[in-house]
């Protein structure tokens, strides 16, 4: 197959060269960069050639220093500066055959300083990535060289290869390796432990190739600048919520939780481990607009509680009944009590955090003029990661379900795998059905799944504070097994790597610091599974600008589906143009989509995937049929929704400087993006 090659070319090499990039590794835990105040006189940093808002930025190598001048003869102004730290670049010089760069921490105001070209990397695309969850795959190896890692990938047994290298890793370090110097590794990711999602630190991707299908190799420079000690957790303690569908044929299924969050407490009071897990009970049921009589749309019965307020808990679940009168649709709102789950319990205390969703019906879909979110399953998943918490969605198959036309059972299936679905195939999804034609049946299926679960996330608790490790060996998901005991085991793999990640956080495990070397963003021994998440930086001002486009793309779809006028594109470039600062920028060619019409914003010009909406043209919208356009416009909806979460999601904006509030960033998972 052809090799695609991202970056620089390597000499003598015949790769196709694509757009170069930056990616940058990016945890949440916010870090403060070193800064000088800006002065009062106001410049402006320089755009990239062939765009009209974005600026060029660059990321600084370890070593580098800040100077009054374009010249290391000129009075040194930072002696040090944080490795990674973005500047802005404000103008350009060579002196004596070294290029140099005048830089500021923001794009406007007076420049820094300074720095030579050679201590910098350009800073092309906000692309960040997130080592995924230590759950099927193995530690990431750093390679020396892509020669390196091609070879392991390329040989008879990649998977034997790999897991040799990961032995002789410790030999290599400590010196004993007799080949040190031919040695391929450079760093591997920590392997008894995993570096927190919390922790902070930066690399950099110089250059990628695709020499597989469907697997990259990337060439990075990493180091962990510091941010400060982690908060060191003593205990590992674990929340299990459950968002409880409440209407009316849910009576049995909720008097079945009372009953299993009893045998629960009395195995955490007989392990001692009262303090160590909490419970939180949210019930949700539909629009009252429509029904008052329903009473709310989701109320949160009871926060998480530890097991020693079990009294409290036990009351609150006896407060929770079914209502009394019928919602305008079979489906319900789940959303909205994912969402209240979510935002208004308190999970901060807890490292290991569960939601049972509890059903009989799908969650109403985001064009419901009842919705009370806004938002798709997909959006609600992402709302779910970001808050670090696992949904096992429990789907009772009743034959009111089955009755339905069409038929509610496949529509709730693939809306809440969707709403589950996880990155190790392993697992696949979080999705359980759980067969209740028979009620008694389906009653006595629940509560198994529901005990059989939570006791995993005890079981997590207790081996951890007995200093015991789990495996992952002990779990074998080809046997066929029932529901319960299916979900069990995707909760045991689950709680293995959020033990890994709590042991990783409390000895502060940190990235490999390594200069340059290479690494897949396939798990070489399972290339199924991902190394890595990819998410975007987007500053206020550039998820604004999205937030406004959308939804002028929004309002006129849905305007013209109305109307059935053949004017959707002309609409929204018109309506663009009238609010842009170039309105010339705007202008309809013969089969153009919305990207290469310059409609959408240009910093999604060049981002390394495959957009339906860049890629809509005219033609392409009025092929499309009624379904299809209305699937398009409710992911538009539920973006624009999740957008609006984001802006006020404080906590998480990340700041790199003192530049204009504006320019503050946001990690948006590449899938949210249009």
């Amino acid at each position: 197959m052809e090799k695609r090659f991202w970056g620089g070319p390597r000499p003598g090499s015949l790769f196709r060269i694509v757009t170069p990039m930056l990616i940058l590794f990016y945890f949440s835990t916010i870090l403060t960069l070193d800064h000088e105040p800006a002065r009062a006189d106001s410049r402006r940093a320089l755009l990239i050639p062939g765009k009209k808002t974005l600026y060029q930025r660059v990321i600084t190598h370890p070593g580098a220093h800040l100077y009054e001048g374009a010249s290391t003869a000129s009075a040194v102004r930072k002696g040090w500066i944080r490795p990674f730290t973005a500047y802005y670049v404000f103008a350009t010089s060579q002196t004596d055959a070294t290029q140099w760069l005048e830089v500021g921490l923001a794009p406007s105001g007076t420049p820094d300083g300074w720095i030579e070209a050679g201590k910098t990397s350009p800073w092309l695309q906000a692309l960040t990535l997130k080592f995924t969850e230590r759950t099927g795959r193995q530690p990431v190896l750093f390679f020396k060289d892509m020669v390196d890692l091609e070879a392991v990938a390329a040989d008879r047994d990649p998977a034997g290869r790999y897991l040799d290298l990961m032995t002789r890793f410790a030999d290599y370090q400590s010196g004993d390796d007799q080949n040190a110097s031919a040695f391929p590794l450079v760093a591997m990711e920590p392997k008894w432990e995993a570096v927190s999602r919390d922790q902070f630190y930066l690399m950099p991707i110089f250059q990628a190739a695709e020499l597989f299908e469907g697997v990259k190799f990337l060439q990075v420079a990493s180091i962990d600048p510091g941010s400060g000690e982690l908060p060191l957790d003593l205990d590992l303690k674990t929340a299990i919520a459950f968002v409880v569908d409440t209407t009316i044929s849910m009576k049995p299924y909720i008097e079945r939780t009372r009953e299993s969050v009893r045998r629960i407490y009395a195995t955490i009071e007989k392990r001692g481990l009262t303090d160590k897990v909490a419970f939180g009970l949210v019930g949700y049921r539909n629009s009252v607009a429509n029904a008052p009589e329903l009473e709310y749309v989701s109320r949160v019965y009871s926060d998480l509680r530890k097991a020693t307020d079990r009294d409290a808990f036990e009351g609150a679940l006896a407060s929770m009944e079914e209502a009394s009168v019928s919602t305008h649709s079979f489906n319900e709102d789940a959303f909205a009590g994912l969402k209240t789950a979510l935002e208004r319990l308190d999970w901060g205390p807890y490292h290991s955090r569960l939601i049972f969703l509890i059903t009989d019906a799908g969650a109403i879909r985001n064009d419901d003029p009842y919705s009370s979110t806004g938002m798709n399953a997909n959006a609600m998943a992402d709302m779910a990661a970001a808050a670090g918490v696992k949904i096992f969605a429990l789907h009772l198959k009743t034959p009111p379900g089955a009755r339905e036309t069409p038929n509610n059972h496949n529509y709730a299936h693939k809306q809440y795998q969707t709403l589950t679905r996880q990155s190790d195939p392993t697992i696949g999804d979080l999705y359980v059905p759980i067969d209740a034609e028979d009620a008694t049946a389906g009653v006595l299926g629940f509560g198994q799944v529901v005990e059989d679960v939570a006791g995993q996330m005890v079981a997590l608790v207790q081996a951890t504070a007995s200093g015991q490790r789990l495996a992952l060996d002990d779990v074998d998901m080809s046997q066929p097994g029932d529901v319960a005991t299916q979900a069990a085991k995707k909760a045991a793999i689950l709680g293995y790597a959020l033990q890994l990640d709590f042991l990783g956080r409390q000895g502060a495990e940190r990235v490999p610091q390594v200069v340059t070397s290479w690494v897949s963003d396939m798990d070489i021994t399972r290339p199924d599974i991902p190394t890595f998440e990819v998410t975007i930086l987007l500053s206020k001002n550039q998820l604004s600008d999205l937030h406004h486009r959308l939804k002028i793309i929004l309002d006129n779809a849905q305007r013209t589906k109305r109307t059935g006028a053949r004017d959707f594109f002309q609409s929204i470039l018109s309506a663009a143009a009238q609010t842009s600062r170039d309105p010339t920028r705007f202008s309809q060619r013969p089969n153009q989509n919305l990207g290469q019409l310059g409609f959408l914003a240009e910093f999604l010009d060049d981002l390394p995937y495959r957009s339906n909406i860049m890629r809509l043209t005219e033609e392409d919208w009025y092929r499309l049929s009624v379904g299809e356009q209305q699937a398009i416009v409710d992911d538009i909806k539920s973006k624009i929704r999740r957008y609006e979460a984001y802006h006020n999601d404080v906590s998480n904006w990340v700041s790199f400087g003192p530049g204009e509030p504006g320019d503050a960033v946001y990690r948006v998972p590449l899938g949210m993006m249009p």
